[in-house]
């Protein structure tokens, strides 16, 4: 069972970082999407899996750490708002420049509304 929880931590890091290096902007928010998921993922499996075990324990047996849980809770609400936020983020890049695509830190991009009409489009 761990191996196949650790092969998915890893699958979905590889997914997560190959997008995040594209050059488009929803790409790199998938990507980040899919880190957090292994990180989450991560997180949980720290706290020693269980399956085919009561859910409910009898006094005096040895339980799951909460704390873990706990964490991976916090950590899908917090990424939820930080992908909303990104989201948005890029939906405004988008609708100003009119493409989706990140440049260089030394290329300039005009605004959309101060191009010409049919200027930059193949």
């Amino acid at each position: 069972m761990e191996l196949l929880v650790a092969s998915g931590i890893g699958v979905l890091t590889m997914v997560g970082i190959y997008l995040i290096l594209c050059r488009h902007s929803f790409p790199v928010i998938i990507g980040t999407t899919f880190l957090t998921y292994a990180v989450n993922l991560f997180l949980f499996a720290m706290g020693r899996l269980a399956i085919d075990q009561a859910p409910i324990i009898a006094g005096g047996s040895a339980y799951a750490d909460p704390l873990p849980q706990a964490l991976v809770l916090t950590a899908i609400v917090i990424s939820f708002g930080m992908t909303a936020l990104v989201v948005v983020l890029a939906l405004r890049g988008f609708l100003e420049t009119g493409t989706e695509r990140v440049e260089n830190e030394g290329a300039k991009s005009t605004p959309r509304a101060a191009r010409k009409p049919g200027a930059g489009r193949p």
